[in-house]
Order: C-alpha cells, then sequence, then structure tokens
C-alpha cells in the first residue's frame, strides 16, 4: 500500500474542504442528513470531479480499479479530515456495483457516470409496511405495458428519497407470484407525476426517512435490472454489497462519532472516572473489531464465505452504535437530558441509533439467518414458507 496514494488522498481533501465547503467538515451521515444538504450534493460533484466516486469500481466501467487496501486508506483520511456524510452513497457503494455485476451494458452507460460524476442521487425501494425485515413479502406491484413499467405501492423507510432523482425499487411483476418469486428490480424516476415523497419526521425532529407512493408511476421497459422475475437475486446481491465494501464509508461516521464522545469526555471531566474510562477504551476496540470484520469479509473467497458475514457484520454494528450512543449520554451527564432549541450532535446520535437495531434487518432476523444458514438449526415455526 504506497505512502503516495495516502499523500494524493490527505493532499486532495486538505485542498478541497477549504473556502465553500469548509462549513461541511464533521457533518451530515445517519441522523444528521438533514445538515447542509444543497451544499453536500455540491460536494459530491467535487468528489466527482476529482475522480473519488467510484474508486473501487473496474476501470473498464469508469473507476479507478482500486484495491481493498486503498479502499481503506481513503475512508481512513476522508474520516481524519472531517469529510462530510456522502449523500451519494446509495448510488455508489450499492447500485453501481450492482449494476456492474447484474446490468446490462446499455444500463451500465446510462447510470454509471451521472453516478460518477455526483450529477444523479438514488435512493433504495426496498421495505414497506408489513414488508421490511422480510422483503419477500413486498406488495407493491408493476405491470410492463405498451409504454413501459407501471408501478403501483407504497415504500418506507426511504432514506434521502426527498433529494434522490432515482430510486431502485422491488416490485411484484407476476400477479400470480408469492414469496420471493416474481419479483423484478426496476429503476424508476423519481420527478414525475406519480411518485409522491411524504417525509417521516423521526425521534431527533428531522426527515432523512420518508414514505414514497407510486401511483401509475412509469419507467422504460429497459429498466429492469437481470431478467423480470429475477428481482429477488438482484436485491440480495444489492444486499451483499450494501454489507461488504460500503461498510468502509460506514466507518468514517462512527470513527468520527466516536472521537466527538471521547472529546467531550475529556473536555467536561468525566474522563477522570475510572469507569467512564474504560466504557470509552471498551468502545473504541469494538470499533477496531468492526472494520477488522469487514475487512475479513471483503477478503474472503467464494470457496471460504459462510454465506452470514453480511449478517453478522450488521449484527456487530449496530450493536456497538447503538451503545455508542448510550455512552454519549452517559459521558454528557445530566446534561444531556437538556436540549436549548435544537439537539446537540450527540443527542441525536443516541436518539438515532436506537434504530440500528431494527432497520436494514433486525437484530432477531440476522439472528435467525445466521442460525438457519451457518448452524443449520431448523426455521422458527413463524415464519412462513
Amino acid at each position: 500500500m504506497p505512502d503516495s496514494f495516502r499523500e494524493e488522498v490527505r493532499a486532495w481533501l486538505a485542498e478541497h474542504l477549504t473556502g465553500e465547503f469548509a462549513p461541511l467538515v464533521g457533518t451530515g451521515g445517519p441522523g444528521r442528513e438533514h445538515e447542509h444538504v444543497e451544499l453536500r450534493q455540491e460536494w459530491e460533484k467535487e468528489l466527482g470531479r476529482g475522480g473519488w466516486i467510484g474508486l473501487g469500481w473496474p476501470a473498464s466501467e469508469g473507476g479507478r480499479g482500486a484495491s481493498i487496501a486503498d479502499q481503506v486508506v481513503f475512508h481512513e483520511e476522508y474520516a481524519k479530515a472531517g469529510g462530510p456524510g456522502r449523500i451519494g452513497h446509495l448510488g455508489e457503494q450499492l447500485l453501481a456495483p450492482t449494476l456492474i455485476a447484474f446490468g446490462t451494458q446499455e444500463q451500465k452507460d446510462r447510470f454509471l457516470p451521472g453516478i460518477r460524476s455526483g450529477e444523479e442521487l438514488w435512493c433504495q425501494g426496498y421495505s414497506e409496511p408489513g414488508a421490511g425485515s422480510d422483503l419477500a413479502g413486498v406488495r407493491t406491484k408493476a405491470s410492463l405495458q405498451e409504454d413501459g413499467w407501471h408501478v403501483d405501492g407504497q415504500k418506507v423507510w426511504t432514506s434521502l428519497a426527498h433529494v434522490a432523482d432515482w430510486c431502485f425499487v422491488i416490485a411484484r411483476t407476476d400477479p400470480a407470484s408469492s414469496r420471493h418469486k416474481g419479483l423484478s428490480f426496476l429503476l424508476v424516476p423519481m420527478d414525475q407525476p406519480g411518485v409522491e415523497v411524504r417525509p417521516i419526521v423521526q425521534l431527533t425532529n428531522t426527515s432523512e426517512f420518508n414514505e414514497v407512493f407510486f401511483d401509475d408511476a412509469v419507467t422504460s421497459a429497459d429498466n429492469v435490472v437481470g431478467e423480470p422475475g429475477e428481482g429477488w437475486r438482484v436485491a440480495m446481491g444489492l444486499l451483499a454489497f450494501e454489507r461488504g465494501v460500503s461498510t468502509l464509508g460506514q466507518q468514517v461516521g462512527f470513527t468520527r462519532e466516536y472521537g466527538e464522545v471521547l472529546a467531550l469526555a475529556r473536555a467536561n471531566g468525566s474522563w477522570d472516572d475510572p469507569l467512564v474510562r474504560a466504557a470509552l477504551h471498551e468502545s473504541w476496540a469494538g470499533l477496531q473489531v468492526l472494520k477488522h470484520q469487514a475487512l475479513r469479509t471483503l477478503s474472503n473467497d467464494a470457496a471460504h464465505s459462510t454465506g452470514v458475514e453480511a449478517n453478522v457484520n450488521k449484527l456487530l454494528w449496530a450493536n456497538w452504535h447503538r451503545s455508542l450512543g448510550e455512552l454519549a449520554m452517559r459521558v454528557g451527564g445530566p446534561a444531556s437530558l437538556l436540549v436549548d432549541g435544537e439537539l446537540d450532535p450527540l443527542q441525536s446520535l443516541f436518539l438515532f441509533t436506537r434504530s440500528d437495531t431494527i432497520y436494514g434487518g433486525s437484530n432477531e432476523v440476522q439472528r435467525n439467518i445466521i442460525a438457519e444458514r451457518h448452524w443449520g438449526l431448523p426455521r422458527d415455526s413463524w415464519v412462513s414458507s
């Protein structure tokens, strides 16, 4: 891992996280997506101009073909520089790898350049009322007509839908099908009369999550990734990316948040309490476990994969992050219970992280998957076949 690459990253960030982008340092990310939204959109374009979007994509697809080691270096330096939470994360680290793996050349030619330049933003249309952790129960439907796919249904907990240009949607395209069969993975434009976005006000009094209603929304017949009816395979492929390489970017926010908790402990004297200090050391050790587990998962080849690494990763980071929110309140002491106008970042951290063990697959679902697929334990009787 050449030092020259680290120096390149460090120098570029030092030069560009200044001037108009200086307010972005240490902002954004889960629970704080409301911060500097328009400026962070411009930052995506700045990253695109610098060639930092699609770092790990193959060179043949417009990326830099960077190794995992170099991607780690980028995310480490991004965290040290206080790089803002990425508003283009869903496009770059989830949809793009999915298109590279499953999409046609025409789809890659159409959508990858917009993601790489930071010009087009994406959201994820998976969860629905009654079909959150169990995606096979989706009821959003789509039918292929003369002018394209017509989509009807409702999605929920859709991060950043209010700023997204496109949504990748799991919809049932075979009305006679059930469970994971008969689903398709569609790419749907958000700016059209058939799409309505309603914000969901969270405990933090912000609204990065949304409900999205599709009422005869239309997308081109070509905007289905994989064959119609193969959506489950594509969707599961995307989830592997979500809990794989994308966790490197997640470490940026975690590292920054831990640093904020540690700084507060040193500033208010709680660091002198040996129990608090021990908890901070334990949290730091947990953060290192997350990092190395993610790297181990990424370095495993198919022959050594257990098939549940992504589920293990989700359990690890969700519980660690929720515990960090609790530790932030402990370090803040009685003052952390008081709100003067708006929540401070650590109060938002505590409230938002209560959801970590639910969204993206609840702890219970992750443990069931690990038990069934890795240990061979019987499927829970309450889970329908």
